[in-house]
């Protein structure tokens, strides 16, 4: 009994599931894609950072300090120093009013918007 043509092939060599796919040249050492290319990619230009604001003065933090410190006004974690100044004056609590114009005035300014224990976990 003799063996057709096809079979006796796959007898002779096992198959592999790569055999199905058509084979790519790989590109000589030293070789990079960037030389294949006449034009260099432009990279998008950065972002316009933001000037950075000004750190206010010894005198405000001192005073804003005082103002974390005072307890009668309520606890200060986890809030704003404006919020806080806003939750003493709706319970009656009469915050100063400079604080609040501080806080409004340097609003923008995390050393001033924050309270001491702001970056603390609860």
């Amino acid at each position: 009994m003799g063996v057709t043509g096809t079979a006796w092939r796959a007898m002779e060599q096992p198959r592999r599931i790569t055999d199905s796919f058509p084979r790519r040249r790989r590109r000589p050492p030293g070789r990079s894609k960037a030389k294949r290319c006449p034009q260099p990619r432009r990279r998008a230009p950065p972002p316009a950072e933001e000037p950075p604001t000004p750190a206010p003065d010894q005198a405000l933090l001192e005073m804003l300090r005082g103002f974390d410190l005072a307890w009668e006004y309520g606890p200060c974690t986890g809030i704003t120093r404006l919020q806080r100044w806003e939750r003493a004056q709706a319970l009656g609590l009469n915050p100063p009013k400079h604080v609040r114009d501080a806080l409004l005035e340097h609003g923008d300014n995390p050393d001033v918007t924050y309270s001491l224990w702001y970056q603390y976990e609860l």
